[in-house]
């Protein structure tokens, strides 16, 4: 009886085929094999504390626990939200890459990064400013503003570094059969862009199913302010983990469905000759509804959030600056962030490199392991690396290697997604002809394939240090004790209705995302050769 390989094998030699073949995988894929089953092992810990305290709950208590109304009225809220939000982060996300990259508008450039700069602010942060400027706001249509506004760059920046690379030679070619602008769009470049857009939109969702602190301050219930209920108030409780275990069935859910959504498509070019540029579609009299647009979505993103920090920052006065408590939060929360980015990118790229050059249903099932992981709520994953420290290696309990571990299980996605996007890019052909003319496999690989996708895993890096920056109930739970980041603080002082203390820490922690969003933005442009 035959067996499917972990790792396809497509030549008899490591190097080379047989005559006429092609060279075959690398030496080191095995290698590549253990490291991410090993890493995928680890990341199921949360999953296996939560299906161990469910396990341990009893089948009775279980099946009263789920099958209750409160369940079903956090299952319709969480839906609803996801439903409604997705769309609009992916017609905000698309359209405007498509007005940035495809169209001449004017001010494109300029365009290209505002449109990028919202991920700069926290999600709670958005929602404390409108919170804040509006204390009514409240429910299902305050939680989609809050998340679309926050949100919509996850889709944005993959989907406009993928149109600025796609070669403008296949859509002339449907032009000139006779395809209008519109029906080049729709039949030609859309389906081009279906792993970005599918990768993006993934990320979104997750976001949404693990999302607390700004659909807390807004009053929103979902799974996860409900998990954060109860495990604040049981610590370890019986209904906290049976909505636990309903949020990672819906996570797999998702993941199922972009896995069918994305399939094994890779697009690249691949031939002689320098990739011309893709012809601008003219916009004409749509330029001023166009531009109205985008400043509307910018206003509502970007400047009504500085807009509230700046106004309590004035109302607090001298009085709310303490530097002896900043500079501190400042230094841990910049080590925590770039340590955390190093190692996220460091253990995603085994799993990255098997989803694309060696795709079947292990890599698929190791990869799937990592989303479910980083869709579960940081208090969640907190509490399980809390069990497992205490009774299995107690000397490690709240020191930062915990902490970091909870980062990379969480935050491994946003990696994952980027390099995986990269390695698509980075065409095969090339790292073979490589090999072809006499370099080793591991020296193809670093020369070639490594320097093509390192755009990508520096806008990975850039995502993880954001989140980290902006993480808040994993540091809560895990930090070791004294550590005080500036996501920790706004959240006690904003918890207290201590709108302007609060305000220092939204600023700061706003002025050090700028600078990593700028990064993500450059980096997307070289990805795309501009």
């Amino acid at each position: 009886m035959s067996m499917t390989p972990l790792v396809p094998d497509t030549s008899r030699d490591p190097n080379m085929a047989g005559k006429g073949g092609r060279p075959g995988p690398p030496s080191g894929a095995t290698t590549l094999v253990i490291l991410a089953t090993l890493i995928a092992a680890f990341s199921l810990v949360p999953l296996g504390y939560v299906a161990f305290m469910t396990l341990t709950t009893g089948w009775d208590t279980v099946m009263e626990l789920v099958f209750r109304p409160r369940v079903g009225e956090l299952l319709l809220n969480t839906i609803l939200l996801v439903v409604v939000t997705l769309p609009l982060c992916l017609v905000l996300g698309v359209g405007g890459a498509w007005l940035v990259e495809r169209t001449d508008l004017r001010g494109h450039r300029w365009w290209a990064l505002a449109l990028a700069a919202p991920l700069a602010i926290p999600a709670f942060v958005n929602s404390y400013a409108w919170a804040s400027t509006i204390p009514s706001l409240a429910g299902l249509g305050a939680g989609t503003l809050i998340a679309t506004l926050s949100y919509f760059p996850l889709i944005y920046i993959p989907v406009a570094a993928t149109l600025g690379r796609l070669d403008p030679a296949i859509e002339q070619s449907a032009a000139s059969l006779g395809l209008g602008p519109w029906a080049v769009f729709f039949r030609v470049v859309l389906p081009q862009l279906r792993i970005a857009m599918a990768g993006g939109s993934l990320l979104v969702a997750l976001h949404l199913l693990s999302e607390y602190g700004a659909f807390a301050m807004i009053r929103f219930d979902t799974f996860t302010t409900a998990i954060m209920i109860q495990f604040q108030s049981t610590f370890n409780g019986a209904a906290g983990n049976m909505l636990a275990s309903v949020l990672v069935l819906l996570c797999l859910l998702l993941l199922v469905s972009e896995a069918k959504i994305r399939g094994n498509a890779r697009y690249s070019r691949v031939g002689s000759g320098a990739q011309g540029l893709a012809i601008r579609m003219r916009l004409g009299r749509h330029e001023i509804g166009a531009q109205s647009l985008l400043v509307a979505v910018l206003v509502l993103s970007v400047c009504v959030p500085l807009y509230s920090v700046v106004r309590w920052l004035i109302a607090g006065g001298i009085a709310i600056w303490d530097p002896t408590e900043f500079f501190p939060a400042l230094a841990q929360t910049m080590g925590y962030g770039l340590t955390g980015a190093l190692v996220t990118c460091v253990v995603a790229f085994p799993m990255a490199f098997l989803a694309v050059r060696h795709a079947n249903w292990f890599s698929k099932l190791l990869e799937l392991s990592n989303y479910i992981t980083s869709s579960m709520p940081g208090i969640v994953v907190g509490l399980a690396f809390v069990t497992v420290a205490i009774r299995l290696v107690p000397g490690i309990y709240q020191s930062a290697y915990v902490l970091l571990a909870a980062y990379v299980l969480l935050f491994l996605p946003r990696a994952l997604v980027n390099l995986r996007a990269g390695l698509s890019q980075a065409p095969r052909e090339l790292e073979e002809a490589a090999r072809s003319l006499g370099r080793s496999p591991a020296v193809a690989f670093f020369r070639v394939t490594l320097r093509l996708c390192a755009p990508a895993a520096a806008g990975g890096a850039a995502l993880v240090f954001l989140a980290i920056v902006n993480e808040l109930t994993a540091t809560l739970l895990l930090a070791p004790n004294g550590t005080r980041t500036l996501a920790t603080a706004f959240w006690a002082k904003s918890s207290e209705i201590d709108y302007a203390g609060a305000a220092p820490y939204a600023l700061l922690m706003i002025l050090i995302s700028i600078p990593m969003t700028y990064v993500l933005f450059q980096q997307s442009k070289k990805a795309a050769g501009q």
